[in-house]
């Protein structure tokens, strides 16, 4: 049989201080089908899982359900996000990825435990960065004009980095996570989206949350949405598929 795989949770926390050795139901909780979910025991983690029959390729609505499981889970307890589509074709199998991964498993769930995610998008508007943004287009053929358009490239590189690096500084000193991921891309507009991802202890999320019309105030020129919190995607040790 094979099992579509969401995320690896303690067990304790849907079975208290019994620890089951066989597959028991979620209650209450369905995956991608509608389908009854399970937590697949394996010593204190429980794997949660659903029967899988390949019928094709997984939809934006089975992303939906996907996330929802996990999102339910982290409800709960700590839990470690397997990616999108992970599909264990045999019990063996998923037995076997979890005991090959304990010790990494372990030390994730005592890093992120009581931790939550917080997403932060920063659309800067300035009009300094209109230049900076622009695409340099390298010409065909090598020479003097080549190289002269590639330090250019650099130069807006550079100046792009080092704009979205000084605004990471600034969120940072405002929200005081614990730890950070940051990404940076140019958009359609002209400006610069900046994804920026928090770890936080989960009792913060509140006082996080109120420090967001200070952020709208210090960061003039920049739209900041907020979301969360969220289980802790960005911060799994490799951010695990399998």
């Amino acid at each position: 049989m094979a099992w579509y795989a969401y995320c690896i949770t303690e067990q304790q926390a849907f079975q208290g201080e019994t620890r089951a050795r066989r597959p028991f139901p979620v209650e209450g909780l369905k995956g991608i089908g509608e389908a009854q979910t399970f937590g697949y025991p394996s010593g204190e983690f429980a794997v949660i899982v659903s029967e899988y029959v390949p019928t094709g390729d997984l939809t934006q609505k089975a992303l939906l359900q996907h996330a929802h499981v996990v999102s339910e889970c982290f409800k709960l307890t700590t839990v470690l996000p397997f990616r999108f589509g992970t599909v264990f074709e045999t019990d063996d199998a998923l037995r076997r990825a979890v005991r090959l991964n304990r010790k990494a498993f372990l030390e994730s769930v005592a890093r992120l435990k009581g931790k939550a995610e917080m997403h932060l998008k920063l659309l800067v508007k300035d009009g300094s960065l209109r230049e900076a943004m622009a695409e340099i287009v390298l010409p065909m053929t090598v020479g003097s004009d080549y190289l002269t358009k590639l330090r250019e490239k650099a130069v807006r590189q550079r100046e792009r980095q080092t704009k979205a690096r000084a605004l990471s500084v600034q969120v940072h000193k405002i929200f005081g996570p614990l730890d950070q991921d940051v990404c940076c891309r140019k958009v359609n507009s002209g400006g610069m989206l900046i994804d920026i991802a928090h770890l936080i202890d989960h009792k913060q999320v509140e006082k996080y949350q109120n420090r967001y019309q200070m952020a709208t105030r210090h960061l003039p020129g920049v739209e900041v949405v907020m979301s969360g919190p969220w289980p802790p995607y960005h911060f799994i040790p490799g951010k695990r598929s399998s």
